[in-house]
């Protein structure tokens, strides 16, 4: 059904004027009428009489009056969700309890006049096709994985580079240290079930491992953060690397020790990706607050992959 048919029909039958509802409408009466007997043909029926007032709803017309109006508005809508500027700023942050979230978190505070959809997509693949595709505006990301450039319409920025902490259980031979090196971490088994080959954390912490000399175990399914902090918090031999930024809650009774990593201090760095020609002028808002709040990173006694981008 042509909306321009739909949308004369309802000047025309709240003028009670063919000849009205050409002028707010800017066309002849001619053009008027001519889309009305369209609108009549694809219905099947008669919308209005012709009397000498004017132009009279029939009761096919009476009843078609107030869908028209909704197909009208439904249409209005439609095309609000994707006009710049409208439509929400779609951001992807990995996971709900890491650093990008809680950026976005800050960011919202800043600027709550501004509509957010907060997503999480799983590997870096996914979300540069997604911002390409124009899905999302923009992902939070380690930039980027050995031998996979980013597409040359994809711009990033680094935000913030995370410390690694490393968390323990109160029976862990570690965890009285008000502190811990690399070379410390030397023959301790470091259990993250939750690094995927072909991932960047899983290039992150294949990278950690050659350089230190680390025993990094992904055994086992990845049940989630909750039991992670139960098995690390029951078993002494296993220790984790957590995100100095990242958010996480357990039981009192577990004892938990989060403690700096240093000499150096292993850091992952979250950069901002998004679409070179993305216009939505939200996400300007989002790089501005960023480049204003973000901590200043390669700081010296850090340590990050050679391969993550320096923008």
């Amino acid at each position: 059904m042509d909306l321009d048919t739909v949308r004369t029909f309802v000047a025309a039958a709240d003028a009670g004027q063919f000849q009205d509802a050409a002028a707010e409408l800017a066309v002849t009466q001619q053009a008027v009428s001519k889309r009305i007997a369209a609108l009549e043909r694809t219905l099947g029926v008669r919308l209005f009489t012709r009397t000498p007032r004017g132009a009279r709803l029939t009761i096919d017309g009476q009843a078609f009056l107030p869908h028209a109006r909704e197909l009208l508005r439904v249409a209005e809508r439609a095309v609000a969700s994707v006009r710049t500027g409208r439509r929400p700023l779609r951001v992807d942050v990995i996971s709900s309890r890491g650093a990008a979230s809680g950026l976005m978190r800050g960011f919202h505070r800043a600027h709550s006049e501004i509509d957010l959809d907060v997503l999480m997509l799983f590997d870096i693949e996914m979300a540069v096709a997604a911002i390409r595709s124009g899905s999302i505006d923009a992902s939070f990301r380690a930039v980027a994985v050995p031998g996979r450039p980013l597409p040359e319409d994809i711009e990033s920025v680094r935000v913030v580079d995370e410390p690694l902490e490393l968390l323990t259980g109160p029976a862990h031979a570690l965890a009285g240290a008000r502190s811990v090196t690399m070379a410390q971490l030397v023959g301790h088994r470091i259990w993250m079930p939750g690094i995927v080959p072909g991932t960047e954390w899983g290039a992150y912490y294949d990278d950690l491992v050659a350089e230190f000399g680390l025993t990094i175990e992904a055994t086992g399914p990845n049940f989630g953060s909750d039991v992670l902090l139960d098995t690390i918090a029951d078993t002494p031999a296993l220790a984790t690397f957590m995100g100095g930024q990242t958010r996480l809650v357990w039981p009192a009774g577990y004892g938990l020790r989060r403690i700096p990593v240093t000499d150096p201090t292993p850091v992952y760095p979250h950069s901002l990706l998004w679409h070179r020609d993305n216009p939505h002028p939200a996400l300007a808002t989002l790089r501005a607050h960023l480049a204003a709040t973000a901590t200043g990173h390669d700081a010296a006694g850090t340590w990050r992959p050679d391969w993550v981008s320096p923008r």
